[in-house]
């Protein structure tokens, strides 16, 4: 299965995030905030973490991730300067960790040591706290944002069989249905 930018566009919806055209904006400004360039946050290393996050927990057969996790986050964080902040730091502190512990950047790391390194943090049973120690953070911006995308697209949603995930159009007829069609392709 192929994620698409189009899906990034879907899950930003369904997160009640306001998208024109080809642009995409996030959620209302935190208190505080002042409207920047998103893109201008959203660098190299910054990507590489969260498309290798992305790889690490989504299914094994999804593919389009970099595209998929671009197009989200960037919509996301535009308009929004602490929340940017926060996914920055967030998984800046991931890349240093492994670093740390493993001599190697997060994305440079196999899917199985990505998912040692996450579980070593506690990230798998932490709280999700914008302000809480490294795993609560990592936990809130990086993992928890990439799962709520992913299943809140229409690809991942299929997968899991949520066929019409909220915000994604369907109509009373999709939800009554016992069974989903096949996708394109799928023979069926």
């Amino acid at each position: 299965m192929e994620l698409t930018r189009r899906d990034a566009v879907a899950a930003l919806v369904a997160g009640g995030a306001v998208v024109a055209g080809a642009a995409t904006l996030g959620d209302s400004p935190e208190p505080g905030d002042a409207p920047t360039d998103p893109a201008a946050d959203l660098d190299e290393e910054l990507l590489r973490t969260l498309t290798a996050a992305a790889e690490m927990l989504y299914p094994s057969e999804v593919d389009g991730h970099r595209a998929f996790v671009e197009r989200y986050v960037l919509g996301r964080i535009e308009a929004r300067e602490q929340y940017r902040a926060g996914v920055a730091e967030a998984a800046a502190e991931l890349d240093a960790v492994a670093r740390d512990w493993e001599d190697a950047a997060f994305a440079s790391l196999s899917r199985d040591a990505r998912d040692e390194l996450l579980r070593s943090l506690g990230v798998d049973t932490a709280d999700p706290d914008p302000n809480g120690p490294i795993s609560e953070r990592i936990r809130r911006f990086v993992v928890n944002e990439l799962l709520f995308a992913f299943y809140a697209s229409p690809t991942g949603g299929r997968l899991v069989g949520i066929e019409n995930p909220v915000g994604h159009p369907g109509g009373t007829e999709s939800y009554q249905r016992a069974t989903m069609p096949p996708e394109d392709g799928d023979g069926d």
